[in-house]
């Protein structure tokens, strides 16, 4: 069932622009009438014209509502200059309300440029349909003739248009929740590489659990691609690198690891380079991003350690690929926890705590009850000791001066991290970042 309704009045055709009122009237007569395209939240977007004598669209446009008092109620007009900001403040409200299916009714002409803005601004989680803004009030013809627009696309110059005009509303945005935050290790030497864990205020993303500077989008979560980008940018202003020599790991919770220059895989947890310039990065929200720098070979790593990741070694392969392909010394590399979900919080089944008691003991703590707690953390310092890296040689949450801890509880800190574990599917992410300084 449709649960909002978009009226695109933004650029009507030259010989429709002083005829708005009837055709708001009129849409709304047929929106009145037709049941099947009944929503609980209607809303108009308008072009806010710089110097325009009018007092205001919204005012220009309030005639048309007259006599339409149960809609009117739940009817908001949207002006602004440009369409990205209409439609992002249009997102903004359909958050509020947690609503995500739409029905447009928009002039023809404008179906295939509306289409480009939604793919940008909205993900998967939200459905859209469209249906053709008429003149007159007969429901029936709000139907779109199946014919119509099929198989066209708009010219590659206007996508970039709309592409720009996006970005530039997406950079004139105010930061939120605060001042762009980086977390950083004093084990790793800042003279020779750049290096950081960030936090999750500076950005723009809005929804609560995603606010401020979510750094990961999917089709699952709220967050589009766009917004993720803008947020990446405000990081690497502050932090120094270069957004176009940028990789991050591609999610799989196994042990696969990527070496810069060769063939990429389809997923890996870990990567490695010794290039100078090019900036590694693993995500976390409860998952650990682990970073790797070994200051004599001049390499350096970033891997993302899940409970799964943890068992199958990702750290451990991702030293390993430091050591085979760059010829680095184990006692060398130095390796850096950052923020994660802690014992105190992080529960798993039984028969999965059994695999990391069977680590170390020391890594489960009441491993007699259903749900125990689980010690990622130490299972992952337990293991790289092992592998040959020198205990002073690991920053995490054993560190003797809490002053230089960074490895805090991504759950127990919901005013600086994001937590699957606390905030549920729809989740923000945090990366750890490191890269070879020029």
């Amino acid at each position: 069932m449709v649960e909002a309704v978009l009226i695109d009045l933004f650029s009507l055709p030259a010989n429709l622009q002083n005829n708005s009122q009837g055709l708001l009237h009129n849409t709304l007569e047929a929106i009145e009438k037709c049941s099947s395209i009944h929503a609980p939240c209607v809303y108009v977007i308008c072009c806010q014209r710089q110097g325009s004598e009018r007092k205001g669209e919204q005012e220009f446009l309030l005639p048309a509502l007259r006599g339409f008092q149960s809609l009117r109620r739940r009817l908001e007009v949207i002006c602004a200059q440009t369409t990205a900001a209409a439609l992002y403040t249009f997102k903004e409200r359909l958050d509020e309300k947690d609503l995500s299916i739409i029905k447009v009714i928009l002039p023809t002409l404008r179906k295939d440029l509306m289409k480009v803005y939604i793919d940008h601004l909205f993900t998967a989680v939200y459905q859209f349909e469209f249906e053709d803004l008429q003149v007159v009030s007969d429901s029936e013809s709000l139907q779109i003739p199946e014919h119509q627009n099929e198989g066209q696309t708009l010219p590659s110059q206007d996508v970039a248009l709309i592409r720009s005009e996006i970005q530039m509303y997406l950079e004139s945005l105010p930061s939120l929740k605060g001042e762009l935050t980086i977390l950083r290790s004093s084990l790793i030497p800042d003279d020779i590489f750049l290096h950081g864990f960030t936090t999750r205020t500076g950005g723009i993303s809005y929804i609560p659990t995603l606010s401020s500077c979510n750094l990961f989008s999917s089709s699952k979560r709220r967050d589009p691609q766009v917004v993720v980008k803008e947020n990446l940018r405000r990081l690497a202003n502050a932090a120094g690198f270069n957004t176009e020599a940028f990789h991050r790991v591609k999610v799989d919770h196994a042990n696969a690891v990527c070496v810069m220059g060769k063939t990429e895989p389809d997923n890996y947890d870990g990567i490695v380079t010794n290039q100078k310039g090019v900036t590694l990065a693993a995500p976390g929200a409860d998952c650990i991003p682990v970073l790797f720098a070994d200051p004599v070979r001049r390499a350096c790593g970033a891997a993302h350690s899940g409970w799964k990741g943890t068992l199958l070694g990702v750290s451990m392969a991702t030293v390993n690929a430091m050591v085979s392909e760059y010829g680095c010394n184990m006692t060398d590399i130095l390796v850096v926890l950052g923020p994660s979900v802690g014992p105190c919080c992080y529960k798993l089944p039984h028969e999965s705590a059994e695999e990391f008691h069977r680590i170390d003991p020391t890594c489960v703590r009441l491993f007699d009850s259903a749900s125990p707690y689980i010690d990622i953390r130490r299972a992952t310092r337990i293991l790289l000791e092992r592998g040959g890296i020198l205990p002073e040689n690991i920053q995490d949450d054993s560190i003797t001066d809490q002053n230089q801890n960074i490895t805090f509880c991504t759950a127990c800190h919901p005013d600086k991290f994001y937590s699957h574990f606390r905030d549920g599917t729809n989740f923000g992410t945090q990366i750890g970042f490191i890269s070879i300084k020029d």
